[in-house]
């Protein structure tokens, strides 16, 4: 069997290898119950529990504060994007959008094609989408401001929220939820893909004030409804057994760990050891302003983009995977999420020196 390798993939991406080994060991026989989770009834008393658990998790890891629920959705962020509009905006109203990168772009495109007013109040694409924009007031009747909280594409991160007012902020955290410690209570909805920090692809993690489901219109599709979902606590139909188990996992790893503040602590670690190899050389390239650079997304150029496909395979030849960067832009990019480890980043800014050391 080939040697686990470092996996810098921008998602679905790494897992910690806690995670995988105790879903080794209960894969064919849950806690002897004698079947898997992924043949079990999503009605069992089993999977309550479980799915209970992983709510319950959510809550004390993240800690959200009282009338907040924890909803298991499948479709990805992207149903998330036109779940949105679809219940908080109302007919003659308009909503906020501050475009990041593609992703926020997606999240804008998407609400435009269901007919929605959107407002675009600040946009980074004229510089390539290389910082987070800070200069931009909040429409004073919006339904809502949604932001993308780290775009895994540009390597780009908000450090602080935007002060919202009355005006509810919802947040895309697909890319950075939990690797950093945040105050809940500033957010009115958060939803997350989990494949990224969380856990495997398939489900999208949903938190949101209670009161919120109530403004669920009638008429939208019944699996956009948060209304109806958050009212079956996620159970209305067969949702995504073994991912939200998997969840509960790392939610349990994280409190194994220290909770987010020590993760947080490690992942700042981690991006400033690779941002550091990257500015104290002209050989590699930042592509991202100093200010909004990316805990958890990385990304630099090289000379020349054939150095750049050289970099890839030698990398991959010393078991580094997933450095490429989006086909959209080139270049590099370093996925650090939560479950890559620091010595990762050591065997990656060691392999820079050399690869500097022989192709500069």
């Amino acid at each position: 069997m080939q040697e686990r390798i470092f996996n810098f993939n921008p998602g679905p991406a790494a897992l910690p290898l806690p995670v995988l080994q105790e879903v080794q060991k209960d894969l064919l026989n849950y806690k002897g119950e004698g079947i898997s989770v992924l043949e079990m009834s999503h009605r069992s008393k089993t999977f309550d529990g479980i799915i209970k658990d992983a709510a319950q998790l959510m809550k004390d890891v993240m800690g959200i504060p009282d009338g907040y629920k924890v909803l298991f959705s499948q479709g990805g962020a992207t149903l998330q994007f036109a779940a949105i509009p679809l219940n908080f905006i109302s007919q003659g109203q308009s909503a906020d959008y501050i475009n990041t990168g593609r992703w926020a772009q997606k999240a804008i495109d998407e609400a435009k094609k269901l007919g929605k007013a959107v407002n675009v109040i600040a946009t980074s694409e004229d510089a390539n989408f290389n910082h987070i924009p800070t200069d931009f007031q909040v429409t004073p009747d919006a339904a809502y401001l949604h932001i993308t909280t780290n775009n895994t594409i540009a390597g780009t991160q908000f450090h602080t929220y935007p002060d919202t007012g009355h005006i509810p902020l919802i947040a895309d955290m697909s890319s950075d939820i939990n690797c950093r410690k945040i105050d809940v209570s500033q957010f009115d909805l958060i939803y997350a893909g989990a494949q990224k920090n969380m856990g495997p692809a398939g489900v999208t993690i949903v938190v949101m004030r209670e009161d919120l489901l109530e403004k669920s219109p009638a008429d939208i599709p019944t699996m956009t409804s948060y209304k109806i979902i958050g009212g079956k606590d996620s159970l209305y139909n067969t949702p995504p057994t073994f991912n939200i188990y998997v969840v509960k996992l790392v939610l349990e790893w994280i409190q194994n760990m220290g909770g987010i503040e020590k993760l947080e602590a490690v992942n700042r670690q981690k991006a400033e050891e690779l941002y550091k190899a990257i500015d104290n050389t002209d050989f590699y390239r930042g592509t991202v302003k100093e200010d909004s650079r990316s805990l958890m997304n990385v990304t630099f150029r090289l000379p020349s983009e054939d150095l750049e496909k050289q970099f890839l395979s030698e990398a991959l030849e010393q078991g580094m995977l997933g450095l490429k960067g989006h086909r959209s832009v080139g270049g590099i990019r370093a996925s650090i999420y939560n479950a890559v480890p620091l010595e990762a980043v050591d065997k990656l800014v060691e392999f820079m020196t050399d690869f500097e050391t022989k192709n500069g």
